[in-house]
């Protein structure tokens, strides 16, 4: 793992996690269009201007602002191999002082689902938060019908930790999620959803 005041990069086996740049625009742009049916029923709903180049220009620079600032950690997963974007990864509201926590929010491109590309990420992001960034707990929410981001969340050490009514609007609608939590120091043993 590389860590610069300019320059933030995580390596893992397959894939370069790194933050956005305007040079990844249209490789975005084409994901997104692309796995727009594939992504919109477990995310806010997208607005008129998601897909443009001034939006994407927006979150290039809300992305710098928040990693100089320590706010959030928004990652593109770029694959070594061709470098290829495959999906994305941000650690967001990350809280200092007592809490020292932060909120794991992540997507995937419908072509690269199920290759074990986020698992990856998410393992190598929650590594990288517990030991460079030295927070204690990592949180991360789900629709309850969401199996693949259920299973994720668990195989990588997350644990079930209960349900929040109306916690995010999801494809215009203000839907109830599960919630997952992984500890640096996690003495829970095994927890079940329900």
């Amino acid at each position: 793992m590389l860590l610069s005041k300019r320059k933030l990069k995580i390596e893992t086996e397959r894939l370069t996690l790194r933050p956005p740049t305007h040079s990844d625009f249209r490789a975005w742009a084409a994901l997104r269009r692309d796995s727009c049916e594939f992504l919109t029923r477990w995310e806010p709903a997208w607005s008129s201007d998601h897909l443009t180049r001034k939006a994407f220009t927006n979150r290039v620079y809300w992305a710098q602002r928040s990693v100089s600032s320590g706010s959030a950690l928004p990652l593109f997963l770029i694959r070594r191999a061709d470098e290829t974007l495959v999906g994305a990864i941000t650690l967001d509201n990350i809280r200092r002082g007592p809490a020292q926590a932060g909120t794991l929010g992540y997507w995937v491109g419908e072509p690269f689902a199920r290759h074990g590309f986020m698992r990856e990420a998410a393992v190598a992001v929650v590594h990288h938060a517990f030991t460079r960034l030295d927070l204690s707990r990592i949180e991360a929410a789900c629709l309850p019908e969401n199996k693949a981001s259920r299973g994720l969340l668990e195989a990588t050490g997350f644990k079930y930790e209960g349900v929040a009514q109306s916690y995010l609007q999801i494809d215009g609608r203000w839907r109830t999620h599960v919630l997952y939590a992984a500890l640096r120091s996690d003495r829970r043993g095994r927890t079940e959803a329900g």
